[in-house]
C-alpha cells in the first residue's frame, strides 16, 4: 500500500500528514518552516511520496486549519491507520480520542479509562502519548501529568505548544492572573 503526504499552513506554522488507503498514518504538528516538518514527517514515514490530497484527507487539513484558526473541533470520526500499534497502544489511542474539546485527563486518568490501574499504567500511557503517530488528530495535548501539571510534549515547540493548544480549547493551567490596583 503506497503512503503519501503533503505540508500545509496553518496559524501556528506548517503542519503535515501523510495517509494510505487505510487512513491517516501521520500528523505533523506546526513548525517553523515548511522544511522542518517535511523533515519530521519523513522521518517517521519515510517512503511516502507528495501528493494532493482526495476528499476525505483534504477534510481532516481544512479541520486542522479551522482548529489552529481557534475553532471547536470534533476530529474523532476521522479515519485513521494504526497499522503496526500494539493492542495496549490502541486502547491508549481509543481512550484518548473520547477526551473532548477543551477537556483534560491525567496518564493516571486515561489508564483508568482503559481498566489499568496498576503502577506501570500511567507510564505505559506516557509512553504512548510520546509515540502518538497522529497528534491533535488523538488529543494528546488534553493528557496532563499528576496534579494537572503540564507535563512533557514532545511535539516541535514541546510542551509551549501543548500550552498553545489547550489555550486554544480554553484552558489554562497554573495560577490565574490577577490584576493588581494601579
Amino acid at each position: 500500500m503506497s503512503t503519501h503526504y503533503t505540508v500545509f499552513d496553518t496559524m501556528l506554522g506548517s503542519a503535515g500528514i501523510a495517509w494510505n488507503d487505510a487512513g491517516i498514518m501521520r500528523f505533523q504538528l506546526p513548525s517553523a518552516s515548511v522544511e522542518a516538518t517535511r523533515r519530521n514527517l519523513l522521518r517517521r514515514a519515510p517512503s511516502a511520496e507528495v501528493a494532493l490530497p482526495p476528499p476525505p484527507i483534504a477534510q481532516a487539513i481544512a479541520a486542522a486549519q479551522r482548529y489552529f484558526a481557534g475553532e471547536k473541533v470534533d476530529f474523532s470520526e476521522i479515519v485513521l491507520d494504526l497499522t503496526g500499534q500494539d493492542d495496549l497502544y490502541r486502547a491508549i489511542y481509543a481512550a484518548a480520542r473520547r477526551i473532548a474539546y477543551g477537556e483534560t485527563t491525567t496518564y493516571a486518568g486515561l489508564a483508568k479509562a482503559i481498566g489499568r490501574k496498576d503502577w506501570e499504567a500511567a507510564r505505559d500511557v506516557g509512553q504512548a502519548m510520546a509515540k502518538n503517530p497522529v497528534a491533535l488528530i488523538i488529543p494528546c495535548h488534553r493528557v496532563l501529568a499528576a496534579g494537572g501539571k503540564l507535563g512533557g510534549f514532545s511535539a516541535p515547540g514541546g510542551a509551549e505548544t501543548k500550552a498553545k493548544m489547550l489555550a486554544l480549547e480554553g484552558v489554562h493551567l497554573g495560577p490565574k492572573q490577577q490584576s493588581l490596583p494601579l
